[in-house]
């Protein structure tokens, strides 16, 4: 009998999906919220890093290609 037959497929499919659907309640719940209608600090913060990485990435791109 082999290993990969069509009940350990849909065991294996159905698996997947429920863990899917557990990993994507996990993170939503694991999100910052906002507050009062404004983000949180730390998610401002991660914000501005992200700005701040990406002007630095272009400003390095833009001085290596003259």
């Amino acid at each position: 009998m082999s290993i990969v037959n069509r009940r350990n497929a849909v065991l294996g499919w159905s698996v997947w999906q429920v863990g899917k659907r557990m990993a994507k309640r996990k993170a939503k719940s694991a999100a910052p919220a906002a507050e009062g209608g404004r983000p949180n600090k730390p998610l401002w913060a991660v914000g501005i890093a992200a700005a701040v990485g990406a002007l630095t990435f272009w400003r390095r791109h833009r001085d290596s290609e003259s």
